[in-house]
């Protein structure tokens, strides 16, 4: 079930080996001549083989994006990795290897087609997210469980599965192939055997019970999982929206996590009352605060969308203008070369040749001018944007102010009426009047006035921190997500989308005098 190591030095997938199997899969007679002189882009391999090279590691591959098929079997690879990159892989052979754990997939999402036949695993596993996977062959493995099996149920467009001449397939073929049969309604060829309709309804009919438990159950599953997806998508929301957990009790809890202080003098009797009432209407203060935050967030968000939609307009319009331009251009070039090559007299080619590059010279003018109209337009864009954002910014943050402030007037109402019952439970300590059951740690605060206070202002103090805390970390965050975007839509959309247009505008000019320049030569050969 593996492949043994040669004794020959293990080949690296390297520049060399790679170049090679390039030219070799490439195209043939003049057209792979071509290829061969001018090089071909790894970027560009639509296909390549690599098989039959005792290969010991997955490396060097990261070139290869357009890739959609690859076949490295037959080597004697131990681990799958080194494919992150290769997200158009549609169809991979890693089989007749030494692999024992499936990993290194978990991009792959376009794969259709996954071979592993003939290596040493034991489970399958981390496969999830090939939702599109239709053939999968696992035969000749380790595999000794019929949870495996199970496991596949997640992937409902598997018509093709080979698992023969594993542990799990030889003890009891045709039980297994009922199995098969039963919990993998939508699989079609088994061992590249057909699985018909007879054989389907007879095992469902065999397993009709653990069928429907076990649908029930990945029902359950589903549901489970639908519901843990929409709660990340929700605290993400939340998150951008900078309130996170303000419609929760945890600033409630922050406020208290850190205070031993408080957390003593809150067993003072009859403060258990306060503290219900403190903490409501601290609740109910932080849940304004989120919903505002939601709001708030949703205009931001419909201003970003606003921006990017006004940018690709602009950017669209200009790009079509352009080629207007260059091909207005190419037709009047198309009539000047035929004129220049039928004539015969050197100072109508010279002429001629003149009138050629002086509509370069216009098209320059043309294309850099709508260069500039767009750098104007883009900069009158990201200008209003950035004014529109800083408004929106300044009123959250206002607001949110705001609404801390009521939660530290909240604390300061809770705290003098922490001071009352604390003085109050100082005043029956010396009088020997407190319950029996009051908690020692809370008579060591009332021993006298100063330790008491001491306690009550430390309690006070750490509250208003968490709550000073969570106003920092707001207008920090969002001051600094608003500073990182305005700066990257300065960079990518005026500094660097300018300088790649402006060297387009060259390249195609340079190209087009070159052009010129050969026809003027061939002219005066002939």
């Amino acid at each position: 079930m593996s492949r043994l190591y040669d004794t020959v030095e293990p080949s690296v997938i390297d520049e060399e080996m790679l170049q090679k199997a390039v030219e070799e899969q490439g195209p043939k007679d003049e057209a792979g001549k071509i290829a061969k002189r001018e090089g071909i882009n790894f970027s560009d391999v639509l296909s390549l083989r690599l098989d039959f090279k005792n290969i010991l590691k997955i490396d060097n591959l990261w070139e290869f994006t357009a890739l959609t098929k690859l076949q490295l079997d037959n080597n004697i690879i131990e681990k799958i990795e080194g494919l992150d990159l290769l997200v158009n892989l549609v169809w991979l052979d890693l089989s007749f290897n030494n692999i024992e754990v499936i990993e290194g997939l978990n991009n792959l999402i376009n794969l259709k087609d996954l071979t592993l036949y003939n290596n040493r695993i034991s489970k399958i596993e981390n496969i999830e997210a090939l939702k599109q996977l239709h053939v999968f062959s696992i035969g000749n493995n380790e595999i000794k469980e019929y949870k495996d099996i199970l496991y596949l149920r997640q992937f409902p467009m598997l018509k093709t599965l080979n698992i023969a001449n594993n542990p799990v397939s030889r003890e009891d073929k045709d039980g297994f192939k009922q199995y098969v049969a039963a919990f993998l309604p939508n699989v079609e060829f088994l061992d590249y055997r057909l699985l018909d309709q007879q054989t389907k309804t007879a095992a469902y009919e065999k397993f009709q019970t653990q069928v429907e438990e076990q649908i029930d159950k990945d029902n359950k599953a589903k549901v489970a999982a639908e519901e843990q997806e929409r709660k990340v998508t929700e605290t993400q929301r939340h998150k951008e929206a900078y309130v996170e957990y303000l419609n929760t009790v945890k600033l409630f809890e922050d406020m208290y996590a850190d205070d031993p202080e408080g957390n003593k003098l809150n067993q003072i009797p009859g403060v258990d009352e306060m503290l219900v009432v403190f903490k409501e209407k601290l609740m109910a203060v932080c849940q304004q605060l989120f919903e505002f935050g939601l709001q708030e967030y949703d205009k931001r968000k419909a201003e970003v969308d606003m921006f990017w939609e006004c940018v690709n307009e602009a950017k669209q319009e200009n790009k079509e203008m352009g080629m207007d331009a260059i091909n207005e251009f190419m037709k009047d070039k198309k009539r000047i070369f035929v004129e220049m090559v039928q004539m015969t007299d050197t100072k109508m080619v010279d002429n001629k040749l003149q009138e050629y590059n002086d509509q370069v010279t216009a098209l320059w003018d043309k294309l850099m001018g709508l260069e500039l109209q767009l750098v104007d337009q883009l900069e009158e864009i990201i200008k209003d944007f950035e004014r529109n954002m800083q408004d929106l910014v300044s009123v959250f943050l206002e607001s949110v102010q705001a609404y801390l402030t009521q939660a530290r007037d909240l604390e300061n109402i809770h705290n003098e009426k922490m001071i009352e019952s604390a003085t109050s439970a100082l005043e029956k300590a010396a009088k020997n009047e407190l319950d029996e059951d009051v908690p020692e740690e809370l008579k060591m605060l009332l021993v006298d006035k100063d330790t008491v206070m001491n306690a009550v202002t430390s309690s006070h103090d750490v509250h208003l921190l968490k709550i000073d805390n969570k106003e920092d970390d707001i207008v920090t965050r969002i001051n600094n997500w608003l500073k990182n975007m305005i700066e990257t839509i300065h960079v990518e959309q005026e500094i660097q989308r300018n300088r790649m247009r402006v060297t387009e505008i060259t390249h195609l000019i340079d190209h087009l005098r070159d052009e010129a320049d050969l026809l003027d030569l061939v002219q005066g050969v002939v």
